[in-house]
């Protein structure tokens, strides 16, 4: 016969809302982790190509605390304290240990959401692309936070965390307990804060240490072959005696930023440096070291052979052209430009005859070739992306802030003699 007890749900069985607050906090665990280990292994990310947004946001200074330590690492490590802590919250556990768990619960709670809204306005704002990655993190952060937070208003004005649910007295003497803990919300206020107080801390560590103005190097196992510089595109002069190979593609927005520094580059090294320009896109229909074209990059290749059609056609446009794919739309922002306003563009700087008859000149098959098996000697523990810049046997991905940061990068990673 079945008695009172058995019809009875179990006191301590988890309510939703904990199996809801254990699922998105293994979630940012697992997409923390995720990013992680991209950045301890190099490589792209699954739908995160060279110069794509998500590398953009990875490859970027906001993605490293102080340069050096990954903000995926530290946030492994914050996701990882709060499924602890929220194992001890239930009515089971003794009431120390429990008002720990949610004070506890209630800083990493407020460090959370307050690195989420900073890197949400860091992609919006400072690197203008979002991670998809980043942001599936960020609101599961978010989320996470707002529960915690919910459901430590409703536990604090309901009964002090402290005290045992099956015991009447508790309950019958909370109207007393709670003027003296005003309203019983200022316990659950100030850990809230200090988790605040520590995400300040990390958005002031990344504004004021600069990360390092390269984000990847190394060398390749042989020299690159060498161009006949007064028959390549250049920037800067074909005698130069430094010169650098930029590959790049018009796609990327990281190529785009590097491509406006590189006149004052010049100048900073008092004419003695150039820059032999490698189209190289980050295409699988034309570049077989990439594996999947993202979409980002599906005109790439095309882009390419119309700007080097130009080159062939006229070598004095290819200059004004070349400016022209990495100009800004209006203000301070940047798109790429379609192959149809590219060929347009092409064809009223040269002409159209000399254009068709340029771009179908076996030259431009070979040099995008050349510059392709560059781009494969080049890679490196998966390393693919674009620009790329080398010099010898080295090479570099930079990222430079401004000019200043471009200067240690070809003196310090790349050793061109100081001018």
């Amino acid at each position: 016969m079945s008695t009172r007890e058995n019809k009875t749900p179990r006191r301590h069985s988890w309510p939703w809302w904990r199996w809801v607050l254990t699922g998105l906090n293994i979630l940012a665990l697992v997409l923390s982790s995720i990013l992680s280990w991209h950045y301890m292994n190099g490589g792209s990310m699954p739908g995160c190509g060279g110069g794509s947004p998500c590398d953009t946001v990875l490859g970027s200074r906001w993605s490293r605390i102080a340069g050096v330590v990954p903000v995926s690492g530290v946030a492994v490590g914050v996701y990882l304290a709060m499924l602890v802590a929220g194992l001890f919250i239930g009515a089971s556990t003794e009431a120390p240990v429990r008002r720990l768990a949610w004070s506890s619960l209630l800083v990493l709670a407020g460090s959370v959401a307050g690195s989420a809204l900073w890197f949400i306005y860091v992609q919006r704002t400072l690197i203008g692309d979002f991670c998809v990655y980043c942001m599936s993190t960020h609101v599961t952060g978010l989320l996470l936070a707002a529960l915690i937070v919910w459901r430590a208003i409703k536990e604090f004005k309901s009964k002090p965390p402290d005290e045992s649910e099956s015991d009447p007295a508790a309950v019958n003497s909370f109207s007393t307990v709670t003027h003296r803990r005003i309203s019983g919300l200022f316990p659950m206020i100030s850990p809230a804060l200090i988790g605040l107080a520590l995400a300040g801390l990390l958005v002031v560590s990344q504004v004021a240490i600069s990360s390092p103005a390269v984000y990847s190097n190394g060398e390749s196992q042989s020299v690159p072959p060498a161009f006949d510089y007064h028959n390549v595109p250049m920037i800067g002069s074909p005698n130069a005696p430094y010169i650098v190979t930029l590959l790049f593609d018009y796609d990327c927005p990281h190529c785009q930023r590097l491509h406006l520094m590189l006149d004052e580059a010049i100048r900073r090294f008092d004419g003695k440096l150039a820059f032999a320009l490698c189209p190289t896109p980050l295409n699988s229909h034309c570049n077989p070291y990439v594996a999947r074209t993202v979409g980002e990059f599906r005109n790439s290749c095309e882009l390419a052979k119309i700007a080097l059609a130009v080159w062939v056609a006229n070598r004095d446009s290819f200059t004004v052209f070349d400016s022209w794919m990495y100009e800004f739309d209006s203000g301070d922002s940047w798109h790429p430009r379609s192959p149809e306003a590219a060929r347009a563009e092409a064809i009223e700087l040269v002409g159209q005859s000399k254009f068709e008859a340029a771009l179908s000149d076996p030259w431009i098959k070979r040099y995008m070739k050349t510059s392709i098996h560059i781009f494969g000697q080049t890679l490196q523990g998966g390393e693919g992306a674009v620009p790329k810049l080398i010099f010898g046997s080295r090479w570099v991905i930079p990222e430079p802030n401004d000019v200043d940061d471009l200067v240690k990068i070809l003196q310090n990673s790349l050793d061109v003699p100081r001018p």
